[in-house]
């Protein structure tokens, strides 16, 4: 399958989450965030998004809106946003002000993605001040977040801009309810979320339409990686899945190693299950491959746009995965 089988109006996306590296500071970290932008732009991917997580040893920001003031100021076209600022860490006025800001410096190129989650452990959540988050808070911040933003608050969120960014929610479960009741897209992922297209259906059913969004859109995140060959699509994956494998028995996420020291190691079995559970959630192989699965996933989910949330080891080889993704753009 060519990948002009790929819908025509389908949108390419990067999630970048400041992954670190073994050795590597973690300055070195949002540089490489910031270098990845600059290319993403060249490449002519849709948008951009950097991620919040507080205290995460393999995550080196924890603050969407200063990586992308950073981006937009060495970028020129890419739309620039969050994936996502969690809305239980903010108030809503504060998320608005600096969105708002952020618009008013770079038109019409910024996205406020926002989540509910709270942070990995009980100290951070401490340490952020907040341990109960429910749907119907998460509801009413969105809500507040809006009005701010659309001058209906009971002050005024400056800057005032002419047209405030518009707002996705990253949604399960629940959250995809939400977004559909406020007329807003939705970003998900999840191979479970994924393989059951049903939570999609209720979204797209249960959908009140806004000014801003007259209609359902669906953006689906995941990790794809284009290589050479299947062999080496899996290798340069390696080294996230058993991050994400080790942080389900230690609790913590740690900086990205070598694929040749995770290949060194003597996986035990529920390790190496978790790793190829990991792997089976990727869409991982050669050009052909991969615009052939992505073209199942789209059809299956009816996804309006594909966020590549792809994290490997050396930066050189990411560069040339997403050269590899881009080429696969619809046109």
């Amino acid at each position: 399958m060519a990948p002009t089988d790929l819908p025509d109006t389908l949108r390419l996306s990067l999630l970048d989450r400041s992954r670190t590296r073994v050795g590597e500071s973690h300055a070195a970290a949002i540089e490489g965030t910031l270098a990845r932008a600059e290319r993403a732009d060249a490449l002519g991917f849709h948008r951009y998004w950097t991620a919040e997580h507080h205290a995460v040893p393999g995550i080196a920001s924890g603050s969407p809106p200063l990586l992308i003031a950073a981006t937009a100021a060495r970028t020129d076209r890419i739309r620039l946003g969050s994936g996502g600022v969690m809305l239980p860490n903010h108030r809503p006025l504060i998320v608005a002000e600096q969105f708002a800001m952020l618009e008013a410096m770079h038109p019409g190129r910024i996205d406020l993605g926002v989540g509910r989650s709270l942070g990995f452990t009980a100290p951070v959540r401490a340490a952020l001040g907040v341990a109960e988050y429910d749907t119907d808070a998460f509801a009413r911040d969105i809500t507040a977040v809006q009005d701010f933003l659309h001058g209906r608050g009971p002050v005024t969120a400056l800057p005032v801009v002419e047209a405030p960014p518009p707002l996705f929610v990253l949604a399960t479960g629940r959250g995809l309810e939400v977004a559909a009741r406020a007329g807003l897209p939705v970003v998900l992922g999840g191979p479970r979320l994924l393989a059951d297209p049903s939570p999609l259906d209720r979204y797209r059913e249960m959908f009140r339409p806004s000014e801003a969004t007259p209609e359902p859109y669906v953006v689906v995140s995941l990790e794809v990686m284009v290589a050479d060959s299947v062999g080496t699509a899996r290798q340069l994956l390696l080294p996230e899945a058993w991050a994400m494998a080790e942080s389900r028995e230690t609790g913590v996420f740690g900086p990205l190693r070598s694929p040749t020291e995770i290949l060194d190691r003597r996986f035990r079995p529920q390790q190496l299950r978790r790793v190829e559970d990991w792997m089976a959630g990727a869409v991982q192989g050669d050009a052909e491959k991969v615009a052939r699965e992505l073209a199942v996933l789209v059809e299956r989910t009816g996804a309006d746009e594909i966020m590549a949330s792809t994290s490997i080891f050396d930066r050189d080889d990411l560069a040339r995965a997403d050269a590899a993704l881009a080429e696969l753009l619809p046109g």
